[in-house]
């Protein structure tokens, strides 16, 4: 009878756990839904505690972390999904793309294998395991697959372009022409198809049809600043200067910070006489990149031109040390300390190119050769006067997926989280359901008054008059605690005597306090302000020791191996601040992949 009664007592039980959790999981979904990926993470945690052999919250998790970049969370997030569920194709193929997206290649096809082995027939599984080994350079590979696509889904524009990619990469034009024909037959409007057609005209120097289908990419790619570049290239090819500086001023409107859209308009600039404006677009090439001697060099000209020579000696300067036989670098300075009535130093560099028998026509500056351009990797200085072209032919690739991000993408600074302190007010995020425990301040709060009772918050504190708590007892961890915290913000206006105050006044709070994990996280924030990372990082992991929820430890953690360099530790240190409610890290982790 005892049994039979403890029975009807627990089912109720069973069935109300397993509605709250079935309707946890169901919020956790609209909220992906509506793109609110950070509060569908607090929704699937909460089922992950509760029911950690599910694969749904996994798996639901790793979507949201997906869309917010965090390829390395979200990958993770998949294997635990796989391993309670390995037949849900949906989750391979996720992981896939996680792993495609930090460049995993290897990893991703085996996935996309496993995926087909359940979904044969699925074109997104063939599509991205094709695009994988495009990547991996593994052309044969990826042609065999796109020949099984072509033949079960001939109607796929798409898999004829990713063929001429690999037949272009096999250098066998004439099959990659075809297969664009193939891709523009089936979909006539696809801008990156016609772009890569474009590009197969240019190599050849068919400069007039590169323009024509370089006209049709931008009719549907508008604002693709690429393929402006590349169609000044064949404007400029054909001697329409006008045009061609009319796209680099396009392509500069779209993407500012474009090195060859700058280098080349100032070349143009500098060859129609607009000598100032030259110097502008090279002063900006310069502030890219400061050691590029042939923007150095080209500036270098136009200073002089312009009545400049003694910035113009400085940039000559430069490329003759890395170039000390560049004879016409030489020549041009000798006429710049010339012009300053530096004889002695002119007359120097004269003789070397005496010494040299190089005869009068070095230091006249030669007009843009047309039809020669040079590679950007390409550092012959003699080529100062050549427009530059990207190095390899790039293809965006587009993997077949529907996720996307939007947290991420918010502009944050990289600063660290405050110190955890003891206020008179309790303050609280709305997505991040974390409460600030420690036993011994518990105690104290037990003989308090409501009014006076003591609350841990990461941030400032409010507490004018700390007397009141102190005078309960000056030994304990807690009132250590009160005074570390009370003495830094009187010295703050002595930052060396400030940090060195919280130290000593930490580190005998913890001797009263050793399973506290906020006062090792205050004592790594102070490490953190003496660049002591080393310090820091021993804190920062005892205290996610003593608390694997202490969120602002993971993100501080994260940001201190970012600056050791220690990239993929750093990410998943992030990845886990994110996942507990700290939402800014992944704005910090997207920075930190690029």
């Amino acid at each position: 009878m005892r049994r039979i009664l403890l029975l009807l007592v627990w089912l109720p039980m069973v069935g109300l756990a397993q509605f709250n959790t079935d309707r946890l999981v169901m919020i956790g979904r609209s909220a992906l839904y509506y793109e609110d990926y950070v509060l569908s993470m607090q929704y699937f945690n909460q089922v992950i505690l509760a029911k950690p052999y599910l694969y749904e919250p996994w798996y639901f998790r790793a979507i949201a972390k997906y869309c917010l970049d965090d390829y390395a969370g979200a990958e993770s997030d998949c294997t635990e999904a796989i391993t309670r569920n390995p037949f849900v194709v949906g989750i391979y193929e996720l992981r896939g793309l996680c792993r495609i997206q930090q460049k995993h290649y290897d990893e991703a096809i085996s996935d996309y294998n496993k995926a087909l082995r359940y979904a044969p027939e699925s074109v997104n599984l063939w599509h991205n395991r094709a695009l994988c080994r495009l990547q991996q350079k593994d052309y044969d590979g990826a042609l065999a697959d796109l020949d099984t696509m072509a033949t079960r889904w001939s109607k796929q524009a798409g898999i004829y372009s990713m063929r001429a990619e690999a037949y272009l990469q096999k250098t066998d034009t004439v099959q990659a022409i075809a297969a664009l024909d193939k891709s523009l037959e089936l979909d006539a409007y696809n801008g990156n198809v016609w772009a890569l057609r474009a590009n197969i005209s240019l190599t050849r120097q068919q400069w007039k049809e590169g323009e024509e289908y370089l006209d049709k990419a931008l009719h549907l790619l508008p604002k693709n600043a690429n393929l402006y570049i590349n169609r000044a290239l064949a404007r400029f090819n054909q001697n329409n200067l006008r045009g061609a500086m009319a796209d680099y001023d396009m392509a500069l409107d779209y993407d500012p910070n474009n090195f060859i859209g700058h280098y080349n308009r100032g070349l143009l600039r500098a060859q129609v006489g607009d000598d100032n404006r030259a110097i502008t677009d090279f002063d900006f090439v310069l502030k890219l990149e400061p050691d590029n001697l042939m923007a150095l060099y080209n500036r270098a000209l136009l200073l002089e031109q312009t009545g400049n020579p003694r910035a113009a000696i400085r940039d000559y300067s430069k490329v003759i040390e890395q170039y000390p036989n560049f004879w016409t670098g030489l020549h041009q300075r000798a006429q710049c300390y010339r012009k300053l009535g530096m004889t002695k130093q002119a007359e120097l560099d004269e003789f070397r190119i005496l010494k040299a028998q190089i005869d009068k026509r070095f230091g006249k500056q030669p007009r843009l050769s047309k039809k020669q351009m040079r590679k950007r990797s390409d550092e012959d200085i003699e080529k100062y006067n050549q427009l530059t072209v990207a190095d390899e032919l790039e293809t965006e690739h587009e993997y077949q997926s529907d996720y996307r991000g939007k947290v991420q993408n918010r502009r944050v600074a990289m600063d660290y989280m405050p110190m955890y302190v003891l206020a008179t007010q309790r303050t609280q995020s709305v997505l991040k359901h974390y409460v600030a425990y420690d036993r011994q301040v518990d105690s104290l709060n037990r003989m308090l008054p409501k009014e006076q009772q003591l609350y841990i918050v990461c941030g400032e504190t409010n507490i004018k008059d700390p007397t009141p708590w102190l005078s309960r007892d000056t030994t304990s961890a807690v009132s250590g605690w009160l005074s570390a915290i009370c003495q830094w913000k009187e010295d703050a206006a002595d930052v060396p005597l400030q940090t060195s105050h919280l130290l000593d006044n930490l580190t005998r709070a913890i001797q009263h306090g050793p399973a506290n994990p906020y006062l090792y996280y205050n004592r790594a924030y102070a490490h953190v302000q003496c660049m002591e990372y080393e310090q820091a990082l021993a804190d920062y992991s005892r205290a996610i020791e003593l608390d694997p929820n202490l969120a602002e430890a993971y993100y501080n953690r994260g940001l201190v191996r970012l600056a050791q360099k220690q990239q993929e530790l750093a990410i998943s240190d992030l990845s886990k601040a994110g996942e507990l409610g700290l939402y800014t890290a992944y704005s910090i982790i997207k920075r930190a992949r690029k």
